[in-house]
């Protein structure tokens, strides 16, 4: 007996167990199973897995295009009609008349026609899934909405243009037009949206852009255009949606399969547009504005150099052309300002610092002379000067020391030569003159050369006379001073003598400030030894307004004055040079003479004291100048055979010549005698007392000088004095 319901869904099969068991003992006798099967009833209806379906789908989608899915699912037994499911579409909201909406079995929904985002935008449907109960259907209800995207099923339209439609030549980013498009899709979706493409723009000069808010198209010149070679630009500008697009037209209505429809193809809108081109001033320009030019250095003024030529590109009111230079930093060059003609107007130099590389770089300037303001154009000239050898071969330095040793030693010597190649190095070195022997060069070609020292060659001061030539035979004569010495002592002769000139800025200040205390002294000494004191004279002032009279030069009481060598140059100057250069030509003579022979103690003191006068510091420099004047005018063949000569082994230095200049002049004084060896000297007249101007009142202070100060001086004073007079006695 079956006392409640039974629920398919729940229990498909009931297992049950009878049992037989003693009444006396209750114990299971016998144990029977049993399986019951419940048969399954239609009592559950079909349910979709949503209840509403909602879809995006595009205008331009083709008919039989799967569109969206539905399902529903039966829970009674499956494989039964009571499970099996139909679908249905029960409504379609709205309906139109190029549409029609079909669901296959698995729940598929398609469409047949043409979908139209402009008839409707949006469908409703309704969806049944029923099952096949025997004795009753169930079934139940979906709701499915497709919405529609608008397509690019409209083509846009050109309707009309605004602005002027000229542009001034040589100008660059106006828009002289602008381009109006109407879309009857959507805005601002893509099938509404528009670009645009120019055609008959041979030269690239424009360009269009869309304007975003409007779909205008706005045409901008992006290359300047020239009114010479195009007055006028004729464009077609055509017009197209950035989706593609489409089109679909309902033909026939088929009872069963698809219906038939038709695409027409897309013809794009363009419009013919027409662009003039106004004339302006334009700038003159170079028919060869970047030339190379060959020139030859050295070359005569007023050489003719290039020709530029300029030419006015307005056609219809040509300009008066003026050339001029604009960039010539060396300022070689002059230009024609009416033919362009350049011409050399300094001498041009390879080896100026204006020349890099051989190459000279000028710029010429073109100039419209009768406009405001004038237009202008530059032409580049590169110059490219042909090298001379002109140069000579130089030393890098002219002085250097070698070592004195028992064995042979040596020193670099390097040379230069401002020419190029085949006009400079390497150079041929070689020691003309007297010093050939003891000195060498190894090897003796190239840029820098060893100057060998023979070990007989003793230490001292030498100047040597090399000649230099380059790989042309282009030479020199130059000196070369070398200081041989002893490198135990100094390793660099030259070096030292460099060192102990150096003087710091505080010891420079001690020694002028020393130098001055001792010419205060001395200036104290001559009061002291030079003739007897003398009382001071009372001279009448005759004329109060005048100046004291200077001209009363007369032969004194001189004395034995210590002499100091001066070490510079003084007023003397001049003078010295002037008797140097009268007796130059004969001292040359003499020296060469006198240094040739074999002298003996007695005349090398003698020749070396002669020799100090001629060979001090100023007349070595001198004839050193005097030197290089002959060896210019003489081709620098003349041997400085005077000034290289000296005895063998004997060498003067600087302080030997001042011990024995002082000696000299010592000797040519006589205590007490008046060396008459100057005529007085005539001082300017200071004009008559009477024209003279009254002179301002000079006020002298009130206390007076005590001439007994000078009693005591102190102990210094009297040491110094007993010093510069030794006949007088201290008190």
């Amino acid at each position: 007996m079956v006392h409640r319901k039974v629920d398919y869904e729940q229990f498909s099969i009931l297992m049950l167990t009878f049992q037989a068991r003693n009444k006396s003992n209750s114990a299971i006798d016998t144990q029977l199973g049993m399986e019951v099967n419940i048969l399954d009833i239609n009592d559950n209806p079909p349910v979709f897995q949503r209840k509403l379906y909602d879809v995006t789908v595009n205008e331009a989608a083709k008919q039989g295009d799967f569109i969206v899915g539905v399902l529903a699912i039966d829970k009674d037994a499956a494989g039964t009609p009571n499970s099996t499911i139909d679908y249905k579409i029960i409504s379609v909201v709205p309906t139109t008349k190029n549409v029609e909406f079909y669901i296959q079995d698995n729940g598929a929904i398609s469409f047949k026609g043409c979908f139209d985002y402009e008839v409707a935008s949006k469908y409703t449907i309704m969806v049944e899934a029923k099952d096949r109960g025997e004795v009753v259907k169930l079934s139940s209800t979906a709701t499915v909405v497709i919405n529609l995207q608008d397509g690019n099923n409209h083509i846009p339209v050109i309707t009309g243009q605004t602005g002027s439609g000229n542009v001034v030549e040589g100008t660059n980013g106006t828009s002289p037009l602008k381009i109006h498009t109407t879309d009857a899709d959507t805005r601002p979706t893509a099938a509404w949206r528009v670009r645009y493409s120019i055609e008959g723009d041979k030269g690239g000069h424009f360009s269009i852009r869309t304007d975003p808010d409007n779909n205008d198209g706005i045409i901008t010149v992006v290359k300047p255009l020239d009114f010479e070679k195009q007055t006028e630009h004729k464009l077609s500008i055509s017009v197209e949606n950035e989706e593609p697009y489409f089109s679909c037209v309902v033909k026939e209505r088929s009872p069963s399969g698809l219906w038939t429809v038709i695409s027409n193809p897309s013809k794009p809108s363009s419009k013919n547009i027409t662009i003039t081109v106004e004339d302006a001033n334009d700038p003159p320009y170079f028919t060869d504005p970047q030339r190379k030019v060959i020139l030859e250095e050295n070359g005569p003024i007023g050489a003719f150099v290039d020709r530029v030529k300029a030419i006015d590109p307005d056609t219809g009111r040509p300009h008066k052309l003026e050339y001029s230079i604009e960039h010539d930093p060396a300022g070689w060059f002059r230009v024609d300002k009416t033919t362009g003609e350049i011409f050399v107007k300094e001498t041009v130099d390879r080896e100026s610092s204006y020349v890099t590389n051989g190459t000279y770089t000028i710029f010429v300037l073109v100039t419209e002379k009768d406009d405001h303001p004038p237009m202008t154009s530059t032409a580049t000239i590169q110059l490219y000067v042909e090298d001379k050898n002109d140069n000579v071969p130089l030393l890098k330095e002219n002085r250097v020391s070698v070592c004195q040793s028992d064995q042979a030693s040596s020193a670099e010597v390097s040379a230069q030569d401002l020419d190029g190649d085949p006009y400079s190095g390497p150079f041929s070195f070689e020691i003309i003159g007297d010093h050939k022997e003891g000195w060498s060069f190894d090897p003796s070609y190239g840029y820098t050369v060893r100057l060998v020292k023979d070990k007989r060659v003793h230490a001292s001061l030498y100047t040597l006379s090399v000649k230099i030539s380059d790989k042309q035979g282009r030479f020199v004569h130059q000196n070369l001073t070398v200081a041989a010495c002893d490198c135990a002592v100094s390793p660099n002769c030259l070096l030292q003598r460099n060192t102990q000139q150096k003087v710091g800025n505080g010891l420079l200040g001690i020694t002028i400030f020393a130098t001055l205390m001792v010419l205060a002294f001395l200036l104290l000494s001559l009061t002291c030894s030079c003739g007897s004191v003398k009382s001071l004279v009372q001279v009448d002032n005759v004329l109060e307004d005048a100046l004291l009279s200077s001209n009363i030069e007369k032969p004194g009481t001189d004395c034995m004055v210590p002499t100091t060598l001066l070490r510079k140059a003084s007023v003397c100057q001049s003078v010295k040079e002037t008797t140097i250069v009268n007796d130059w030509a004969q001292k040359k003579a003499d020296v060469q003479q006198v240094s040739s022979k074999n002298v003996t103690s007695a005349g090398r003191e003698s020749w070396s004291r002669d020799r100090s006068q001629y060979f001090s510091r100023e007349n070595q420099s001198w004839m050193r100048k005097q030197y290089q004047i002959d060896n210019y005018y003489q081709g620098s063949t003349f041997s400085r055979r005077g000034s290289q000569r000296r005895a063998k082994t004997y060498f003067i230095n600087q302080s030997t010549l001042q011990s024995l200049l002082t000696q000299r002049l010592h000797l040519m004084q006589s205590q007490e005698n008046e060396l008459l060896d100057y005529e007085p000297h005539l001082y300017a007249f200071e004009d008559n007392t009477d024209k003279l101007a009254d002179l301002d009142p000079i006020d002298l202070p009130s206390n007076e000088f005590n001439p007994d100060l000078l009693s005591d001086l102190g102990p210094a004073f009297k040491k110094l004095a007993s010093i510069c007079n030794p006949g007088s006695k201290q008190n």
